[in-house]
C-alpha cells in the first residue's frame, strides 16, 4: 500500500512540540482527520513510545495544530489544537495548549498567512477550541519569524526570540464561567479544591492535603500509583461538577504550595524568595516536566481570585505571579477585576520562544 503525503511543519512551541497542518490539507473534522493525526504522531502505541510517528511518548510531545483562514472578525487565522492520546486511538479537542499557541504566530508569518512587518508582527489568533482570541507579538526579520534572541525559557535549552502572548478575556474558555461551580473552593474527594476556568479548566488542591511538599520531581509523582490514582479521581469528580465529563485532557489537576527552596530538573537551585507559589500539574495522566502553559495561566488568574487555594498559597505583590515548576520559574501577568461582585479575568500575558524544526510532508498509511 502506498502512503498518502500530507504537507506539514514540525515545530517547537514553548516546552511542547507539535505537527502543524494547513486546514485545507486535511479531511473535514471527524474520524478520517483523527486517523491522519494519530498516524502522524504514531498513535496508538501500546508501548507508549510513539515509535512509528513524530510523537515523543508523553502528552507534551503528542500534539497537532491545524491552521486555517479566520472565521472570527477580530482575528487573522483560525487555530485548532488537537491532543493526541499516546496509547489509545483518540484525539481530544476540548482544550487549548498555550505552548503550541506560541508557535502559531511564527507559523502564520513563515507560511505567508499574515504579512510580515520588520521588527515585530502582530498575529491575532482565533482558537476554535475555546472560542477565544490570542494576540501574538512575533519578532520578525527579513520577512520571517526571528529565532535568535536572548530570552531564556525554563525547560528549553539555549535562548531564543521572545514571543509575547496576550490571552484576551480568558475566563470561561471551556465552561463559560471563570468559577464553573459558582464557588471559590469546595470539598472534592476529602480535600479542599478550587475549580477555575481561564484559558482552560483546572482544579487546584493543596499539596499538603495530599501528603506532598509541592517540589516533588515529575518522576517521583508518576511513580506513586496511589497519588496518581487519587489525582485522577479528583480530576474526574471536578470534571463532572464543572460540566465537562468525558475528556482525558481537561480539566487538568494541579497541586500547589507556598514558596520554598527547590532545585530544578537541570540542577539549578532556586531560593524561596525567587518565587510566589509552587505547583505541579498533571497532563494526560503524567506530571508535566515543566508546566502546561494554559494551566499556568489559569493558575495565574486563580492566584488573583480571593479565596481560592491558589491565592491562599501565593505570596508577593500585585505584579507577575512567579510560578515555580519542575524546570524553573515562570512569570505570569494576570489581570483580574471585580465585576458586579464576581471576579472577571481581563487578560493573561506570558512569554515563550518557538522554532520551526522541519518542513515537508508526513506519510500516512
Amino acid at each position: 500500500m502506498t502512503q498518502r503525503r500530507v504537507r506539514a511543519v514540525f515545530m517547537r512551541g514553548g516546552t511542547s512540540r507539535a505537527v502543524f497542518f494547513h486546514e485545507a490539507d486535511l479531511p473535514a473534522p471527524g474520524p478520517e482527520r483523527d486517523q491522519v493525526l494519530c498516524a502522524a504522531l504514531g498513535s496508538p502505541d501500546p508501548y507508549g513510545r510513539q515509535l512509528d510517528g513524530l510523537g515523543g511518548g508523553i502528552s507534551s510531545l503528542s500534539k497537532a495544530c491545524i491552521i486555517g483562514p479566520s472565521t472570527h472578525p477580530d482575528a487573522d487565522v483560525d487555530y485548532t489544537f488537537a491532543q493526541v492520546d499516546v496509547r489509545a486511538p483518540a484525539v481530544d479537542y476540548q482544550g487549548n495548549c498555550g505552548n503550541c499557541s506560541s508557535a502559531v504566530g511564527p507559523f502564520a508569518v513563515d507560511e505567508g498567512l499574515v504579512p510580515a512587518r520588520d521588527g515585530e508582527t502582530v498575529v491575532r489568533i482565533h482558537n476554535t477550541n475555546t472560542k477565544k482570541v490570542i494576540v501574538a507579538r512575533v519578532p520578525t526579520r527579513d520577512g520571517e519569524a526571528e529565532v535568535q534572541g536572548d530570552f531564556e525559557l525554563a525547560g528549553v535549552p539555549g535562548r531564543g526570540a521572545r514571543i509575547a502572548l496576550d490571552f484576551v478575556d480568558p475566563g470561561g474558555a471551556g465552561t463559560g464561567r471563570l468559577l464553573p461551580t459558582g464557588r471559590v473552593r469546595e470539598m472534592i474527594d476529602g480535600v479542599e479544591a478550587s475549580c477555575v476556568d481561564a484559558t482552560n479548566p483546572m482544579v487546584f488542591v493543596r499539596a499538603a492535603d495530599l501528603g506532598l511538599t509541592g517540589i516533588e520531581t515529575p518522576q517521583t509523582v508518576d511513580a506513586d500509583a496511589a497519588i496518581s490514582a487519587r489525582l485522577e479521581r479528583l480530576r474526574v469528580d471536578a470534571a463532572a461538577r464543572m460540566g465537562i465529563p468525558g475528556s482525558a485532557a481537561v480539566p487538568k489537576v494541579a497541586f500547589v504550595a507556598p514558596p520554598r527552596n527547590f532545585t530544578a530538573l537541570d540542577g539549578t537551585p532556586y531560593p524561596a524568595s525567587a518565587v510566589d507559589v509552587v505547583a505541579r500539574v498533571i497532563s494526560m495522566g503524567n506530571c508535566h516536566r515543566a508546566f502546561a502553559l494554559t494551566a499556568a495561566m489559569c493558575l495565574g488568574v486563580a492566584a488573583r481570585v480571593p479565596g481560592t487555594v491558589v491565592q491562599e498559597c501565593t505570596t508577593g505583590s500585585a505584579g507577575d505571579v512567579r510560578l515555580a515548576h519542575p524546570s524553573g520559574v515562570l512569570p505570569i501577568a494576570a489581570r483580574v477585576r471585580a465585576d458586579g461582585g464576581e471576579a472577571r479575568a481581563e487578560s493573561v500575558t506570558v512569554y515563550r520562544t518557538a522554532r520551526r524544526l522541519m518542513e515537508g510532508f508526513v506519510r500516512v498509511p
